[in-house]
């Protein structure tokens, strides 16, 4: 997958040209120009699947079609900047840690989808050969992990678990990508990652699982839409939602050809271990409740206590967008 053109404006309108004759020669009026379509920016990762199926299979662009807009893509490492900056309309799956950041950076979103949970799609992992075999064992060590990630919530809370903080380590910050070159040289003692990365590294290496989600988080990943947007065009919201809800059918449904598709895009990896980043994940992709947002508190209050985030927020007090087929 390659990086899009970066959020911008709309391209100029294009104009019908007549061919061989000139609007004069006509015996009646010509028929006024369709209007160019308005860009919808949705935000991805590597991990979006389900938007990385809807994206190279067109189906979005020819369900958006109709209602006049057309989506552009744009990939981010660090999804948390574009999402509190408000740089794209539609932002792709995100882990269940970071809309406590963003939620704590007062970033005006709304949730409108989940995808159900996958706890064991997120680890701690150490290379096989390693001495570290528990969590504590981590202390002092280096480990890597993603500020802001899913993964940085189970680390947070696989330390506390141990009797530990994030003093007791010694914390390496880096991107998914950095992370996995630093990881496979040898420079990370332990990583905390998340699917397709941790398949990635599993095949890289041969590594041991010290921790993995389960437990301490299920792992839904939530999809958020600027509310501006949302306000003003929720039948595109509706058209993506139910977009989505229909990928995640059909990637369970075709695991052999949602490994064709995929594997070429996460730069032509073995068939395997596109299955095994797969096979850990649910792409069930259901309404948001708010009553179903009690583990987002735990999150935050374990980010809390690790001052990751200023203050205490309530994490159920989020705006929630229901789709229209199951609206009471």
């Amino acid at each position: 997958m390659t990086d899009d053109t970066p959020a911008g404006r709309s391209p100029s309108r294009r104009t019908l040209l007549l061919a061989g004759l000139g609007a004069a020669a006509l015996p009646f009026a010509s028929p006024p120009a369709r209007a160019a379509a308005r860009e919808v920016k949705i935000s991805m990762q590597r991990s979006s699947v389900l938007f990385t199926i809807l994206k190279v299979k067109g189906t979005l662009a020819e369900r958006l079609a109709p209602l006049g807009f057309t989506p552009t893509w744009h990939l981010f490492t660090n999804v948390l900047e574009p999402m509190n900056a408000g740089a794209v309309d539609i932002h792709a799956d995100v882990a269940d840690a970071v809309p406590i950041f963003t939620q704590s950076a007062r970033a005006p979103l709304t949730f409108y989808a989940r995808e159900r949970g996958a706890p064991a799609a997120e680890a701690i992992i150490v290379p096989a050969d390693s001495p570290i075999r528990t969590v504590a064992d981590l202390k002092g060590r280096t480990v890597g992990v993603s500020r802001g990630s899913g993964s940085h919530y189970v680390l947070a809370a696989a330390l506390k678990r141990a009797g530990l903080g994030f003093d007791d380590i010694r914390p390496a910050y880096l991107q998914a990508p950095e992370g996995a070159a630093a990881f496979e040289q040898g420079s990370l003692d332990a990583w905390s990652i998340w699917d397709p990365f941790l398949a990635f590294a599993e095949a890289k290496r041969p590594v041991r699982t010290i921790a993995d989600g389960s437990g301490m988080t299920s792992y839904h990943r939530y999809y958020l839409v600027n509310d501006s947007f949302v306000a003003a065009h929720p039948e595109v919201v509706a058209t993506v939602y139910r977009a989505l809800v229909e990928a995640g059918q059909w990637a369970k449904a075709n695991p052999d050809a949602a490994v064709a598709l995929l594997a070429p895009v996460w730069g032509d990896l073995p068939p395997a271990v596109v299955a095994a980043a797969n096979a850990r994940r649910t792409y069930l992709v259901e309404p948001v409740e708010r009553g179903q947002l009690g583990e987002q508190q735990a999150i935050a209050d374990t980010f809390l206590d690790a001052k990751l985030i200023p203050r205490r927020i309530d994490a159920t007090d989020v705006p929630v967008w229901t789709p229209p087929a199951v609206k009471g």
